[in-house]
This record gives structure tokens, C-alpha cells and sequence, in this order.
């Protein structure tokens, strides 16, 4: 055999077989018919995939220096909320170093539209500003250093937010700092690696909690072809819908707003009336589902998903509860308000209300996000930055005020703080507009901060074998729906099915249980619920009244760690409902619970080596809450 030693002959000799192979297997190409033959084998199970085959997770509703309550104690403004979310490390008001784990895929940062960008014109001594009273007022005591005049002014500004008037009005300064922004969004916007949705918070009747993030589809040059809607220009939030409608006809665009958490509301949120307190109508109805297609169930002020006065049957219903009054503590909570509040209270009422108007106002699908006033969007447990600057991390926070109310009981401490949340899209891309679509059709899940990968289908033919594969969005689309959608019409006497599967944050604990909320409207009208086990960890059986025994607890709170030797990575099930009915209008989502890992408050207290007092909890269960799927009959 010849040896071949010069790396050019080499080449020559290499190329050579290669003809030669190519030669010899030319031959045995296919036929024009052989390729068709192929092509129905689908040889590449990926080629031709046009789902969603990756979650994003991302904030809907983060505050930066340029809101106005934020401002008055934040100085990190939107270019580092940003340079944060993208992984990037930055120093905090206080001067800490912060970064987050892992990047974050997308980001809204949605500064309030109240005299948007008003602080940062006023601190740099801006002239139009200071030409007015209270700004010349303002600006005098902000910067006299004296800490009492100081925090009694934030408070004053933070207050007239809920006036009819805006204490300083400047259209300019307005449009300038909204321009600012969306020219900075745009900058930091990389399609397919980071996506930076333009958007801003509209806040009405900021004791109740009624606010709304608007998010756009498209760019600055779509943006800018309007103001952040504040309520100073309406605090019915009719109006708001009504202008969003305006921008589109006008446009062509395509924006959404979604709704804040509704447990500081006190029964507002999700009522069966207008704003002003009559029947609600068809046309309204409409409107509201048309413009808000998600909820935000879950953020630092509280978790919205369920109440156990409203569910005394679910067991993980009492999770992260603010439910003593409204926001700022001016009015106390009574029982008969929660029923308007909660997002499974309000799906149940969705379906009463489409029975009466032919229109579900309230068939929305869940996200997450944190509501952080720090520019942080830093909620992991043992990352977290707290509600606003007032509240970094330091080894008294947590017995700090966050709220302060008239009424002590109703005040806010910083242990009440929950460390949340997030929003999990399925995208066929990291883009603006994939993105928006995904969460316009509801393909979303809210996280209380861990970064599960959740997946739900609901259809009429799932079996076991579908819950075996390695890719179960394959059977998922091919036989049902995805999370957010309506069921087909029935085809047969069969139940309807759901697939569902989940797989741990690599970086949090494993997982306890999957299960499944159903809601239903009974043939007398009223609205019924039931929490189903699916798919559990371990070898626990439900017991006689068919609850689940518990998953365990591994969590050492004195070192603020916890072992993964309970629960499972990863859970994957089908179910059928067994109570189904065909005449009863129904939705179903998914939620995914974790095994117990140390809360915010176990990591505090191990790092500064403080005591804190018996009721501040230590451990928490993180979740997920899938949006839901809905059955008409």
C-alpha cells in the first residue's frame, strides 16, 4: 500500500475517494418517486417543525429610576435595567454588586405613564421643571440631604399619583423621555438573543391596585406614534381599551395589556359590572378579553392564584398572601371582596358571564412578573432585591416597612415580600413580534421564580404511550391544543384528555407533584372547582380521602440549603377527567409544585446572622400555573 506522506498528494488521494464514492453511490439515488417515498418517512423528526419548541422567560413589569414613586428612592435607570436582564453585572442605588444567575430572554420595562420620566428631569435640575412650584419645591428638598424632608416628600410625590391632576404636567418632557426609552429599547433589542418589548404602566386608583402594563408589538417607529395613557387622562380603565382600540385602527399596530395581580384590589378587579357599576355588557366583555388575553397571578406584592377561603379544599392555596386591605392600607378587606380578586375565582366567573353575555371577559392565560421598583428583575430566593431601593438587601430588612399604611396592622414588613415572579413564553423565536404572539394566544405560564419548563395539551385522543416520549410537544400539537387554547369539538364519547409534563430549574428543587385545576359551570349556574393529583413523585399514594401525602421537607434553614434526594427532575403524565360532563362548560390548567426549598428570608438570615421573629416563614414551594384550556359545550 502506498504511504502518502506530503500533505498535498493527501489531499489529492482524499478527494479522489471521495469521487470514487460519490461515483459508486450515485447509482443508488433515488427515483423521483423513491424521494416522495422518503420524504413520508420524515427521516429528521425535526425537520418541518413549525411549534413553539422552546419557553423564554422574561419580566412583563419592571420599574426603573424613571418612574415617579420608583425615582424617589431608585438612581438606576433604564439602560442598566437592561444591561441586568442580559446577564450583565451592575452596581445597585445602594452600592451592591448584582447579576443575575442566568440571563433573563426578554424584558418590558413598564415605567409608570404618570409624568413619565419626570424624576430624572427634575434630580439633573431640568429648567421647565424647576419653573414650576412644586417642582422648584421638589427639587430643594431632594437634594438638601436632610433624611426626614427627604422621605416626607417621596411620599407626597408618590401620593399624587392618585390625584385628578398631575402636579407638574410638561407634554415635552413626557415625549422626550418616552422617546428616550423606545430608542433604547430598540438599541438593546437582538433578535434571537435578547428581546426588549417596549412598554409602560398605566395606574389607576393606585390604592386599589386597578393597573394594567401596556405592551407593544412593534418598534420605536410604532411607539412613538403615541404617549404612555396615563390616569390623569382616565382612570377608567373602559378608556384604556378604548384608546388601545383608537392606536390599532389608527396604526395597524398591535398592543395588549395585562392586568396587575388582583389580591390588592378589595374586590375590584375582576367584578361582573363596568367600572362605574352597571351591568356589564357584551361589547365591554369583549373589549376587556380582546386587549387583556393575560393576567399577572404572581409577583412580590402576593400570589393571585387561589385563596383558601374562596378553595378550603386545596391545600396549596394559602401561598404568599397579602389579603388584609388594598394597596396603601386606606381600607380594610372583607371576606365578600376576595371572590373578585383571585384569577381562579374570576376564570369560574368567566364561564358564568359568557353563559349570560356570549362573551367570556375572563378567558385570560397567566404570567408572572416581579413588580420590582429597583430596576432589578432579581427574584430567585437567594437573589432577591426586594420590592423598591428601600428595601435591599441588609441584615434588618426584613423587619422594615415596605408599605406603610394609616393603619399599623395594615402595614407592610419586609419578610411579607415574596420573591417573585416570572413569565414563561412558548415562542417559536426570541423576537418582538413571536414573542407578543405567544402571549397573545396564551401560550404562557406564570413561575413564582424558578425557571421550570412546563408543557399542557388538551385533547380528545392522548394515551399513556404519549407520556413516554422524549418529545411530548410532538403528540401535543398533533392531537390536541396547547395551554391557552379551546379543546375541538367533540368527535367522540370520550372524556377529554390533557398531557402534561414539567422538568426542574437545574437551579432549584426537584419536583413534588403536577396537578391539574378544573372549573366548571354546573346545569343549576353556579361555578364549581376541583384540584386533581396527576403525576407525582416517589411511590406516595392519595389516602382515603384521595389526598396525596405530602412530598417531605430536606430543608436545613440554619444553613439555608436543602438536598434533592425527595421529588423528582422531571414529571409527565396524561389524565382524563373523571367527573366530565358535556353539557358544562369547563377550563382546566396545569399547576407544577416544587419539593420545600429555603425562602428569601432562610438565605437572609443564614447571611447576616439574624434571628428574625417565629412567624416569618422559611421555606417556601415554588410554582408554576400553566394557562388554561378551555371546554365549550
Amino acid at each position: 500500500m502506498m504511504s502518502v506522506t506530503s500533505p498535498t498528494l493527501r489531499r489529492v488521494v482524499l478527494l479522489a475517494g471521495c469521487f470514487v464514492a460519490t461515483a459508486a453511490w450515485a447509482d443508488q439515488l433515488p427515483t423521483k418517486e423513491g424521494v416522495a417515498d422518503i420524504a413520508k418517512t420524515q427521516f429528521s423528526p425535526y425537520a418541518g417543525r413549525n411549534f413553539p419548541t422552546r419557553v423564554y422567560f422574561g419580566d412583563t413589569h419592571l420599574h426603573t429610576a424613571v418612574s415617579v414613586d420608583a425615582g424617589t428612592m431608585c438612581r438606576i435607570g433604564q439602560e442598566d435595567a437592561y444591561r441586568f436582564a442580559r446577564g450583565e453585572e451592575i452596581t445597585t442605588t445602594h452600592g451592591l454588586r448584582a447579576k443575575l444567575s442566568r440571563p433573563l430572554d426578554f424584558l418590558v420595562i413598564s415605567d409608570h405613564a404618570e409624568m413619565y420620566g419626570l424624576m430624572p428631569q427634575l434630580l439633573s435640575g431640568d429648567p421647565e421643571i424647576l419653573s414650576t412650584e412644586a417642582g422648584k419645591r421638589w427639587y430643594d428638598t431632594l437634594t438638601s440631604g436632610n433624611n426626614e424632608a427627604v422621605f416626607a416628600t417621596a411620599m407626597e410625590i408618590v401620593g399624587s399619583l392618585s390625584g385628578d391632576v398631575p402636579p407638574i404636567k410638561s407634554d415635552r418632557a413626557v415625549q422626550n423621555a418616552w422617546q428616550a426609552y423606545t430608542a433604547l429599547a430598540d438599541k438593546y433589542n437582538e433578535p434571537g438573543r435578547f428581546t426588549a418589548l417596549i412598554g409602560y404602566e398605566w395606574t389607576a386608583i393606585g390604592g386599589y391596585n386597578l393597573h394594567r402594563n401596556v405592551i407593544f408589538r412593534g418598534d420605536s417607529t410604532v411607539a412613538n406614534r403615541t404617549v404612555p395613557f396615563s390616569q390623569f387622562d382616565s382612570k377608567n380603565p373602559e378608556d384604556l381599551w378604548n384608546h388601545l382600540a383608537d392606536f390599532e385602527n389608527e396604526t395597524g399596530a398591535d398592543v395588549l395589556a395585562i392586568p396587575h395581580n388582583g389580591n390588592l384590589s378589595n374586590g375590584r378587579m375582576f367584578t361582573v359590572e363596568t367600572f362605574e357599576g352597571k351591568p356589564l355588557t357584551a361589547e365591554l366583555a369583549a373589549m376587556r378579553v380582546r386587549f387583556e388575553p393575560l393576567v399577572e397571578v404572581t409577583q412580590i406584592k402576593g400570589d393571585g392564584e387561589a385563596h383558601p377561603m374562596l378553595s378550603p379544599n386545596d391545600e396549596f392555596a394559602n401561598y404568599e398572601k397579602w389579603d388584609k386591605s388594598n394597596l396603601n392600607g386606606t381600607e380594610a378587606k372583607t371576606p365578600d371582596m376576595l371572590q373578585w380578586e383571585y384569577a381562579r375565582e374570576a376564570l369560574k366567573n368567566g364561564l358564568m358571564l359568557e353563559k349570560k353575555l356570549g362573551v367570556n371577559p375572563y378567558k385570560f392565560g397567566m404570567v408572572g412578573s416581579t413588580d420590582a421598583h429597583t430596576a432589578l428583575a432579581a427574584v430567585e430566593e437567594e437573589n432577591f432585591f426586594g420590592k423598591h431601593s428601600g428595601v435591599e438587601p441588609e441584615p434588618h430588612r426584613w423587619e422594615h416597612v415596605v408599605i406603610e399604611a394609616p393603619d399599623p396592622k395594615f402595614t407592610i414588613k419586609g419578610w411579607q415580600q415574596a420573591a417573585g415572579g416570572y413569565a414563561g413564553v412558548w415562542a417559536t423565536d426570541n423576537t418582538r413580534e413571536a414573542i407578543f404572539d405567544a402571549m397573545k394566544r396564551k401560550e404562557t405560564y406564570a413561575t413564582t421564580g424558578s425557571r421550570m419548563t412546563v408543557r399542557f395539551f388538551g385533547g380528545w385522543k392522548f394515551n399513556e404511550d404519549d407520556a413516554l416520549s422524549r418529545l411530548p410537544a410532538t403528540a401535543g400539537y398533533a392531537k390536541g391544543v396547547p395551554m391557552g387554547g379551546d379543546l375541538p369539538k367533540r368527535t367522540t364519547g370520550k372524556p377529554p384528555s390533557f398531557l402534561v409534563a414539567a422538568m426542574k430549574d437545574p437551579l432549584s428543587g426537584n419536583l413534588d407533584r403536577i396537578q391539574i385545576v378544573k372549573g366548571w359551570l354546573g346545569e343549576d349556574g353556579k361555578t364549581q372547582e376541583k384540584v386533581y393529583d396527576v403525576v407525582w413523585s416517589g411511590d406516595r399514594k392519595p389516602g382515603d380521602e384521595g389526598k396525596l401525602p405530602p412530598v417531605g421537607d430536606t430543608v436545613d434553614v440554619v444553613n439555608a440549603t436543602w438536598k434533592n434526594t425527595i421529588g423528582s427532575p422531571e414529571l409527565e403524565g396524561v389524565w382524563s377527567d373523571p367527573d366530565f360532563d358535556p353539557a358544562e362548560p369547563a377550563f382546566y390548567y396545569a399547576r407544577v409544585i416544587e419539593i420545600p426549598t429555603p425562602r428569601w428570608t432562610a438565605y437572609e438570615a443564614q447571611r447576616f446572622g439574624v434571628k428574625m421573629s417565629p412567624d416569618v416563614p422559611m421555606s417556601t414551594q415554588e410554582r408554576a400555573y400553566t394557562s388554561p384550556i378551555w371546554y365549550t359545550p
